[in-house]
C-alpha cells in the first residue's frame, strides 16, 4: 500500500515564484491565428501596450498641475498607475512600467522646458527636443526606482501598492536634493489651489506627496483583496479628504492679527519679452517703463517698491546714474531689484535694495544656480564646443552666493529675498533668522505662457503657506503678485500685461511646525517604512528557505 501525499494549498499568484524554463529553446505556443511565438522571457519588458498606457496615465496625471489643477482627475489616474505597475510581481517589469508612466507625467507637466531654447531658436533651438525628452525620461527614473524597490520586496498585490506609495513619496523627497535637486510638478503639488494645501503648514511638499500617494494606493490595495473592500476604502478616502478640506477652511477663516507698522508694498511688471529684454533698442524703453511706474502717484505712497530679476539691463558697477533715478522715481524711498554684478572675472545674478540717493544699502547674490541656464556643468569644457548657459556669461557662467540670507531693512523688518527658481525650494528657507516676509524676483519670461509661469507662482503660494509668512513676488512678464500668510494671492498683475499694483503687506503667522522642523519627520516616518518592507522581505526569504528544506 502506498502512502497517499498531501496535496499543497494552492499558490498565491501574486507571491508564487516564476517557472524557471529548462536550458534550451522555448517551446513555441499557437496563437489564435495560427501563428507561433514564443513565450516571453521572464526578464523581458511589459507589453507595449501596457508601457503605452502607462505613459497615457501619466500624462493625465499632470492635469493636476496648475494651471488647471484638476486633483479630481490626477488622483484616480494616480491610482490607476499604481494598479498597472502593482500588478507586476518582477522588478524590471515594475520599474518599466513606473518609468513610462513618470516619462508621460514629466513631458505633459514640464512641457514649458522648451521654451527657453525657443528664444533663440538659431542658437538653441536645436537643444529643444532633447531637453524635454531628457527632463521627462531623467525624472522618470526617481519613478522607475520606486516601482523596481516596492516589485523587490517580493510581497503581494496589495503590498506592492502601499509598498509604492511609500517608495514614490520616498523619491520625490529624492528628486528635490539630488544633483542640486529639482522638485517641480512634485505629486502632492495637485492640493496647492484646495483647502488642503493648509496641511503643508505641518507636513510640507512631501509629506501633501505621501499622503496623496497612499490616498490612491489604498483602494488599489484594498482591491487586490475585494471589491467590497475596494468600495470601503475608497469611501474611507473620501471622507478623510473631506474632514482635512473642512480643517482647511477652518485655518483660512482663522483671524490673522494685523501687521505693525502697516506696510504697502508696490509690484512693478514692465513685461519685457525675453527675445526683446536685452536689445539695446528696446532695453530703455523697459527701464523707462518702470522708472514711471514706480513714479506714479497714490496714497498712501508705498513704503517699498519690487521690480523684477535682472530688472536694469546694465552691471551694478557700470550702471552710472540708473539707480540714481531709480531712487528719485521712487522720492528717496526702498526699491529692491535684481541686477547682474561682476567681481573680476565672477558674475553674479544678484538683487539688491536702493538707497535714498540711488547706491545699494543691501546686496544679495543668487546661491540656487540654474544648470544649463546659468551655469553650465563643465562650463570651460561646454564653453569650447560653443555651448553655453542660456542665461549667463562665458563659460562657467554665473557663479554662485554664499548661500540664504535674511536682510534687515530697518521699518520694512527682515526679509529673505529669493531669485528666480530658489523659491521651488522649501530647504533654503529654513536655517536662517527667521524673517517677516519674503520676496521673490524672477524673469518668467523664460517659461512662456502656458503652463510654467502658473505652476511656478504656485510654488511660490506653497512656500507661503509652508512658513506662515506673506510673500511678494515681482515678474518680470507676470505673474507678479503679493500672497498672505496663508497662500491666497491678495493682489496680482496678469500674465503678459504691463503695470503695477499696490497692497498692503500682510501679517505673519506665528512659525509653523514645518518651518521648525522642515522634512525630517516625513523622512524619519518614510525611513520606518521602508525598514519595515525589508523586515517582512527578510522575514519571508528565511519562511521560503524553511519550506525548501521540508
Amino acid at each position: 500500500m502506498t502512502r497517499a501525499r498531501p496535496v499543497p494549498p494552492p499558490a498565491d499568484p501574486d507571491r508564487a515564484e516564476p517557472v524557471r524554463a529548462k536550458p534550451g529553446r522555448a517551446k513555441p505556443v499557437r496563437t489564435k491565428r495560427g501563428r507561433r511565438a514564443a513565450p516571453a522571457p521572464a526578464g523581458s519588458r511589459p507589453p507595449l501596450r501596457l508601457l503605452g498606457l502607462a505613459a497615457l496615465t501619466g500624462a493625465g496625471m499632470a492635469t493636476g498641475q496648475a494651471p488647471l489643477g484638476w486633483w479630481f482627475v490626477a488622483l484616480p489616474l494616480l491610482g490607476l498607475l499604481i494598479w498597472l505597475t502593482s500588478g507586476e510581481a518582477r522588478p524590471l517589469r515594475a520599474a518599466w512600467l513606473g518609468w513610462l508612466g513618470g516619462a508621460g507625467y514629466f513631458a505633459a507637466a514640464m512641457f514649458w522646458i522648451v521654451e527657453p531654447f525657443l528664444v533663440d531658436v538659431p542658437r538653441h533651438g536645436w537643444m529643444a527636443p532633447f531637453a524635454l525628452a531628457l527632463m521627462s525620461f531623467g525624472m522618470a527614473l526617481f519613478w522607475g526606482l520606486a516601482a523596481w524597490v516596492a516589485a523587490w520586496l517580493g510581497i503581494g498585490r496589495a503590498g506592492r501598492a502601499l509598498a509604492l506609495a511609500v517608495t514614490l513619496a520616498g523619491v520625490e523627497l529624492l528628486r528635490g536634493t539630488v544633483l542640486t535637486g529639482f522638485p517641480w510638478a512634485l505629486i502632492g503639488h495637485i492640493w496647492i489651489d484646495t483647502r488642503l494645501v493648509q496641511l503643508a503648514a505641518l507636513i510640507g511638499p512631501v509629506g501633501l506627496t505621501l499622503l496623496t500617494t497612499l490616498a490612491a494606493a489604498v483602494p488599489v490595495a484594498l482591491l487586490a483583496r475585494s471589491r467590497p473592500a475596494a468600495g470601503a476604502g475608497g469611501l474611507l478616502v473620501t471622507a478623510a479628504l473631506a474632514a482635512t478640506a473642512l480643517w482647511g477652511q477652518w485655518q483660512l477663516d482663522a483671524p490673522v492679527p494685523p501687521r505693525s507698522p502697516v506696510l504697502t508694498v508696490r509690484i512693478v511688471q514692465p513685461n519685457a519679452p525675453q527675445a526683446e529684454k536685452w536689445r539695446e533698442d528696446r532695453a530703455l524703453v523697459f527701464l523707462e517703463r518702470q522708472l514711471a511706474f514706480t513714479a506714479a502717484v497714490a496714497d498712501p505712497a508705498p513704503d517699498v517698491t519690487v521690480w523684477p530679476e535682472s530688472a536694469v539691463p546694465y552691471f551694478l558697477d557700470g550702471s552710472g546714474r540708473v539707480l540714481e533715478l531709480v531712487a528719485e522715481a521712487a522720492r528717496g524711498g526702498p526699491v529692491i531689484l535684481g541686477l547682474n554684478r561682476a567681481e573680476g572675472q565672477r558674475y553674479f545674478n544678484s538683487l539688491i535694495v536702493t538707497g535714498p540717493a540711488g547706491p545699494p544699502t543691501a546686496i544679495y547674490d543668487k546661491h540656487h544656480l540654474t544648470p544649463f541656464g546659468e551655469y553650465m556643468p563643465f562650463g570651460d569644457m561646454m564653453a569650447m564646443a560653443g555651448i553655453t548657459g542660456m542665461a549667463s556669461r562665458d563659460g562657467n557662467g554665473f557663479s554662485a552666493g554664499p548661500g540664504p540670507v535674511v536682510l534687515d531693512l530697518g521699518r520694512l523688518g527682515l526679509v529673505m529675498p529669493l531669485i528666480c527658481y530658489e523659491a521651488v525650494f522649501p530647504q533654503d528657507l529654513r536655517g536662517t533668522l527667521r524673517p517677516g516676509w519674503l520676496v521673490q524676483i524672477t524673469n518668467d519670461g523664460w517659461f512662456g505662457s502656458l503652463s510654467g509661469p502658473y505652476q511656478h507662482l504656485a510654488q511660490a503660494r506653497l512656500r507661503a503657506v509652508e512658513q506662515g509668512l506673506p510673500l511678494v513676488r515681482a515678474a518680470n512678464t507676470g505673474i507678479s503678485a503679493v500672497i498672505d500668510a496663508r497662500g491666497r494671492v491678495v493682489r496680482s498683475l496678469a500674465l503678459n500685461t504691463a503695470g503695477y499694483a499696490d497692497a498692503t503687506l500682510p501679517a505673519a503667522l506665528p512659525p509653523t511646525l514645518y518651518s521648525r522642523t522642515g522634512d525630517t519627520p516625513v523622512t524619519i516616518l518614510l525611513a520606518v517604512a521602508a525598514l519595515g518592507f525589508a523586515a517582512f522581505r527578510l522575514r519571508k526569504k528565511a519562511v521560503d528557505r524553511r519550506s525548501v528544506r521540508v
